[in-house]
């Protein structure tokens, strides 16, 4: 595991880095290249748009956008960076023991998140080309789907977790919230905001819904694969408990499955009741067993010790310091300092790179399974329905997510069945009313099933 790859420093020189400062340089840098190609790509075409003949298509598929397009698709999208940059960046940079900003921390879940997007996005501009469309148009959509995803995959994860986001302050709890790129995405939350953002997208420029739908679905799941990988090297959506193995992964300390293993016991060797706090039983020569620690004494609290903290260099960043352990077991206090525990947690299953390979698998499958099927729009739910019994067979793995509705299926189990339920029916209205099929050229035929 790689939580933070590296830090961007809070200033270079004499200009801070966010802000009114480099980052916006480079931002506004960006997009004069971006209209510089765009502009190429017109006079490589020929010049600019002409006059559309009488009875011509309204949307001409194979003809760059003007440079008025390309603002008027992407515009949203530069604007919404450059208030990143300038008014929520400079807030949640990292703060060290002393209180005072140390920069941000590129961490590895967010290059991998970065690295799923970019992945995704060179596919699908190549099969949006293979389809007989312009693969500009996945250029303009891009920006759509992503903050859309963004957007829809925090908000599912901050209404699931939401306890864990309420700050002291207002200003706190909105920097905890829009710390996404430490953690805290969904997928069927990017699905979810992402598909509205395609929708409006392609109802704005009149894009075949289910054409268009066909080429891109498969590079999701390329999405995914790396994302997974992210979450590995964040420590996140991690599976149960289980016997050291070769399918079995052990996360150090500041991770969230360490932290739960120790406020449980079961990391230092206890099973406790929750209900009552009975210790049932002590693994011998755990971290309990060699306290003195014994079957059915009483655990009374615990807590994380803060004088590990008191204790660094004022300039080493908050999250770098190991906290220490409290806790209070039938009237007597034992107190851990971070040497004392467990260098590793113990082994869970190795949720994160099941789920990775199996997107990645996904992906292949349905790639090649474009060449084979002709229905327009099946290959789309298809996809959606393999992806709702994948996930719901993967929640099986994972334990970070609890039962929903007084079941014991977790809210992605719930949205799971709903994706798989609704995809079916759509497979079924495809084959058996709508008898629209793809030519040779690509074109649709739609039709009424008789």
């Amino acid at each position: 595991m790689q939580r933070t790859l590296f830090f961007i420093p809070h200033e270079i020189g004499p200009f801070p880095v966010f802000g009114f400062g480099w980052a916006l340089g480079i931002l506004v840098l960006a997009l004069v290249v971006r209209l510089v190609w765009a502009q190429r790509q017109i006079s490589r075409m020929g010049g600019q748009h002409g006059e559309r003949k009488q009875g011509e298509r309204g949307h001409d598929e194979h003809r760059p956008p003007t440079l008025g397009q390309v603002m008027a698709g992407e515009g949203l999208f530069w604007a919404i960076a450059a208030g990143l940059v300038v008014f929520i960046l400079p807030n949640v940079e990292l703060e060290n023991v002393a209180g005072d900003p140390v920069g941000m921390a590129i961490r590895g879940y967010g290059v991998f998140l970065v690295l799923g997007v970019s992945s995704a996005i060179a596919l699908a501009a190549y099969r949006t080309e293979r389809a007989g469309m312009n693969p500009e148009l996945i250029f303009s959509l891009a920006p759509w789907v992503f903050i859309g995803g963004i957007v829809g995959a925090r908000l599912f994860y901050v209404i699931q977790y939401r306890d864990q986001y309420i700050g002291e302050t207002t200003l706190a709890t909105i920097k905890n919230m829009l710390a996404f790129t430490e953690g805290g995405l969904v997928v069927y939350g990017s699905f979810i905001g992402g598909f509205l953002a395609f929708l409006i997208f392609t109802f704005r420029n009149k894009i075949p819904l289910l054409r268009f739908g066909d080429a891109i679905v498969p590079c999701i799941f390329l999405g995914v694969f790396f994302g997974r990988i992210g979450c590995l090297l964040n420590g996140c959506c991690y599976g149960g408990r289980c016997e050291p193995g070769w399918a079995s992964l052990q996360f150090p300390p500041i991770t969230k499955v360490y932290q739960e293993q120790l406020t449980s016991g079961e990391l230092l060797g206890m099973d406790i009741d929750l209900k009552t706090g009975k210790i049932r039983s002590v693994v011998p020569d755990s971290v309990a067993d060699e306290l003195g620690i014994k079957a059915n004494d009483v655990f009374e609290a615990g807590d994380f010790d803060r004088r590990p903290f008191q204790q660094a260099d004022p300039a080493t960043a908050e999250e770098e310091v190991v906290p220490g352990w409290m806790m209070r077991i039938s009237g007597t206090t034992h107190v851990l300092s971070p040497d004392d525990l467990p260098e590793r947690a113990l082994p869970v299953r190795a949720a994160q790179p099941i789920s990775s390979i199996s997107a990645l698998v996904l992906c292949i499958a349905l790639c090649a399974l474009s060449l084979m099927i002709t229905r327009t729009g099946a290959l789309m739910f298809i996809g959606f329905a393999s992806y709702a019994v994948l996930r719901y067979v993967l929640e099986i793995v994972r334990v970070d997510e609890a039962g929903q509705f007084n079941t014991s299926l977790s809210i992605s189990q719930w949205v799971s069945v709903v994706v798989f339920c609704l995809s079916i029916a759509a497979l079924i209205w495809l084959y058996f009313v709508r008898t629209e099929t793809v030519d040779g050229n690509g074109a649709a035929t739609p039709g009424v099933a008789k």
